[in-house]
């Protein structure tokens, strides 16, 4: 099964540049995006140039093959969205508040730590249920290293897995650095870091400017046989894709 990452940075890198990375790669099974818009046309002028409000709707037409489901943590047009193919035999989908909750998503005026969500799905293999958790963590408009909200929002993304029973991945853009109790508390629950196996040593494009270049991080539990993982080199938002085949 082949499954891809990407923050897709609101379509900021313009829409034909993504028509042509989903054309590209439509051989993946499952696509986990972050900063999905649908929606939120009055706000989009406060948040930066390009953003492209109707992005589930359009990206939905560039993959007809495939279902949407869509998962807002800020109000109820932006947030994350899962792409899977309508071959998968698809067990179960949802989403689970890991900062603040449900309703703090509807209550603030800028994006910056609003509340954050996870979104879920749990597909039937040959080898059995795996599930797929979709995830972009707190941002503060400082940087990404170790704070209180961000230490709970680890804790509570381990609640969540500990409920899980089958072999699962966590994927996308946790604004996390990669030496930080944050993310080691996820390491240290058993989860593999991908990022950190394969050497991978940016998950940044061009398009980024800072010096810091780690954000993205793909994590396995045991059970998932990872065939291959690796960086994608387009250059199609500030985030590079990451791009998971594994059993």
């Amino acid at each position: 099964m082949k499954l891809i990452s990407l923050n897709t940075w609101a379509g900021r890198a313009g829409k034909e540049k993504l028509w042509d990375f989903f054309s590209r790669h439509k051989d993946a099974d499952i696509f986990c995006l972050q900063e999905m818009w649908e929606g939120g046309e009055d706000h989009a002028p406060k948040w930066g140039e390009g953003i492209d409000t109707a992005m589930l709707t359009n990206i939905g037409r560039m993959l007809p093959e495939y279902v949407v489901f869509f998962r807002p943590h800020y109000m109820d047009w932006y947030g994350l969205a899962i792409f899977a193919k309508k071959s998968l035999d698809i067990r179960e989908e949802g989403d689970l508040f890991v900062f603040k909750k449900r309703e703090n998503a509807f209550d603030h005026d800028k994006a910056v730590s609003h509340a954050r969500n996870i979104q879920y799905l749990t597909v039937a293999t040959q080898k059995g249920l795996r599930t797929i958790v979709n995830f972009h963590g707190l941002w503060n408009a400082i940087d990404k290293t170790d704070t209180d909200d961000r230490l709970l929002q680890s804790d509570n993304i381990i609640k969540f897995l500990k409920g899980i029973s089958n072999p699962h991945i966590l994927c996308g853009d946790f604004n996390l650095m990669p030496d930080g109790k944050s993310l080691k508390k996820l390491e240290d629950f058993g989860m593999k870091n991908l990022i950190k196996e394969y050497g991978i040593t940016s998950t940044r494009s061009s398009h980024y400017k800072k010096p810091v270049r780690f954000a993205d991080y793909a994590l396995v539990s045991d059970g998932i046989q990872v065939n291959d993982f690796k960086v994608l080199p387009d250059e199609v938002s500030d985030h590079l894709a990451m791009f998971l085949d594994f059993e």
